[in-house]
C-alpha cells in the first residue's frame, strides 16, 4: 500500500488532483464485497485461506481485513457499529457452513433456523422467541427483510414508535468507539465512520429487522405511502431523530476528534432505475431541513465530510444533496436514466465528490467480457477522476455471482492505471 493514502484521498475529498486513483472497497455496507468473493480475493492474493468474518449479514459482506487492503492497494479503511443491522453484537465468532457451501465466520448471537423450503429464517438480536426478521431463500446469497407491519390505527400513530431503535449513546457503546479509535494506530489510510442513527426514512432500516416487536410504520409500502399521506407524522419522526443524532454524534465527536474523515449519513434511495421516487419539491420539504440539520452540525463542529448514498436515477437531486449540505454522493449508476458521467462532473463536480460509478455492476461487470470491464474502469477513472472528487468503487456492493475474471480485470485496470 502507497504510504500517500490518506494524503491522496484528502487531495480528492477536496477536488484537487491526486496522485492515484483512490480506492475503496468494504468501507461501508454499500461499497463492500459478498463474502464468497471476498474468500476468492483471498485466495487470488496468496493470502492465508481462513474462513472470512461476515460483517454484515444482511447482504452478507465480508471483512476486507488488513491483509487484503494491502494487498489490494486499498485507500480507505471502514469503522463499523457494535451491533449488525439484526441487531446481533459482531463478536465471539463462530464457524458456518452457508447454502452454498462456504465455511464462513458468524457473530456467536447470529441463531438461525430453516423453514419447511430449506430456506434461512433469521431473528432480531438472534432471539428464535420472537418472530424471524430476516430470510434467505435456499438458493440465495443475502437475506431480505420480512414484513412484520401490524394493523394501523391512524387515531393512535404515535412518533416514538418509529424511534425505538434511535436511542441516546450508552457509556458501553462510547466505550467501544474509543476502542475502535485505538485499533486506528499506525493506519496511514482515510477513515469512514458508521455511526448509525443518521438515515432518514431508508427503505433498509424501516422494518426494523433488529428490532424483536417494531411498531409504527414498519412495511415498506406502508413507509412510501406515509411520506405522501402521513407527511407531518414522518417530519416529526425525522426531527426528533436527528436531536438524538446530533447529541449522540456530539459525544462520539469527543472520542474520534479528527481521526475520522468521513461519516455514513444516510442511505435512503430516493432514485429508480428510469425515474425518482418522490419530486425534488417533496424532497425539500420532507427530508432536507433535516439533512442540513445534522450536516450543519458536522460542519460546524468538526471535519468530517458527509457521505450520502441514493441508487437509481438521481440527476434531478443533485443541487438538492448539495444544499442540504453533503459532500458525498455515491454511488453514481451510470446505468440509470440521466446518469451521464460526463454531465454529472461538469455539472455537480465541484461541488460534490463521486463515490462509486466505477464500473457497471449490472451491465458490463456482471455480463461483459474482462476487456470490456477493464475498458469501462479507465474510460470511468478518465472522467471522474479529473481534478479529483473521485473515490473508485463499483456501482454498490460487489455480488457473490460477478464472474470472478471481471473482478480480476476491474483489478488489473485499476493497477495499470
Amino acid at each position: 500500500m502507497s504510504t500517500s493514502s490518506r494524503e491522496n484521498f484528502i487531495r480528492t475529498i477536496n477536488h484537487r488532483q491526486p496522485g492515484k486513483v483512490v480506492v475503496d472497497f468494504g468501507s461501508t455496507s454499500v461499497t463492500g464485497i459478498h463474502v464468497l468473493v471476498v474468500e476468492k480475493l483471498r485466495e487470488y492474493y496468496g493470502l492465508e485461506r481462513i474462513p472470512v468474518k461476515v460483517i454484515e449479514p444482511y447482504q452478507m459482506l465480508g471483512e476486507v481485513d488488513s491483509e487484503l487492503l494491502d494487498a489490494m492497494d486499498i485507500d480507505v479503511t471502514g469503522l463499523f457499529s457494535q451491533k449488525n443491522m439484526f441487531g446481533v453484537k459482531n463478536e465471539n465468532w463462530k464457524l458456518h457452513k452457508t447454502l452454498w457451501g462456504q465455511e464462513v465466520l458468524l457473530p456467536g448471537e447470529f441463531n438461525y433456523t430453516f423453514n419447511s423450503n430449506g430456506d434461512i429464517l433469521m431473528y432480531p438480536e438472534g432471539d428464535t422467541s420472537v418472530p424471524p426478521s430476516g430470510k434467505m431463500p435456499k438458493t440465495g446469497y443475502f437475506f431480505d427483510a420480512l414484513n412484520r407491519q401490524q394493523p394501523i390505527d391512524e387515531s393512535n400513530l404515535k412518533v416514538e414508535d418509529n424511534l425505538e431503535e434511535f436511542k441516546l449513546i450508552t457509556e458501553q457503546e462510547l466505550k467501544y468507539w474509543k476502542d475502535q479509535i485505538s485499533s486506528l494506530e499506525g493506519n496511514s489510510r482515510a477513515v469512514v465512520a458508521s455511526f448509525g442513527g443518521t438515515a432518514l426514512g431508508d427503505i433498509a432500516m424501516v422494518p426494523a429487522i433488529g428490532e424483536k416487536n417494531p411498531k409504527g410504520i414498519r412495511g415498506v409500502e406502508e413507509w412510501y405511502i406515509s411520506t405522501l399521506i402521513r407527511e407531518d407524522f414522518v417530519k416529526n419522526i425525522f426531527d426528533r431523530q436527528t436531536d438524538i443524532a446530533i447529541e449522540n454524534l456530539r459525544q462520539i465527536h469527543q472520542i474520534t476528534g479528527d481521526k475520522v474523515d468521513v461519516v455514513f449519513t444516510c442511505g435512503t434511495d430516493f432514485g429508480t432505475q428510469n425515474s425518482t421516487f418522490c419530486s425534488p419539491e417533496t424532497y425539500d420539504r420532507v427530508y432536507k431541513p433535516y439533512y442540513k440539520k445534522v450536516n450543519d452540525w458536522i460542519h460546524l463542529n468538526t471535519n468530517w465530510k458527509t457521505f450520502k448514498h441514493s441508487c437509481g436515477a438521481v440527476e434531478p437531486f443533485m443541487f438538492n444533496f448539495i444544499e442540504s449540505g453533503f459532500d458525498i454522493i455515491n454511488p453514481v449508476q451510470i446505468n440509470a436514466s440521466g446518469m451521464d458521467p460526463k454531465v454529472l462532473k461538469k455539472k455537480y463536480g465541484d461541488k460534490l465528490v463521486f463515490w462509486g460509478g466505477g464500473v457497471d455492476t449490472q451491465g458490463a461487470f456482471a455480463f461483459g467480457t474482462p476487456q470490456q470491464v477493464k475498458d469501462q474502469v479507465k474510460l470511468q477513472c478518465e472522467i471522474l477522476n479529473n481534478n479529483g472528487g473521485f473515490v473508485f468503487n463499483t456501482i454498490h456492493n460487489i455480488q457473490a455471482n460477478v464472474p470472478f475474471r471481471n473482478v480480476v480485470a476491474m483489478l488489473e485496470a485499476l493497477k495499470e492505471l
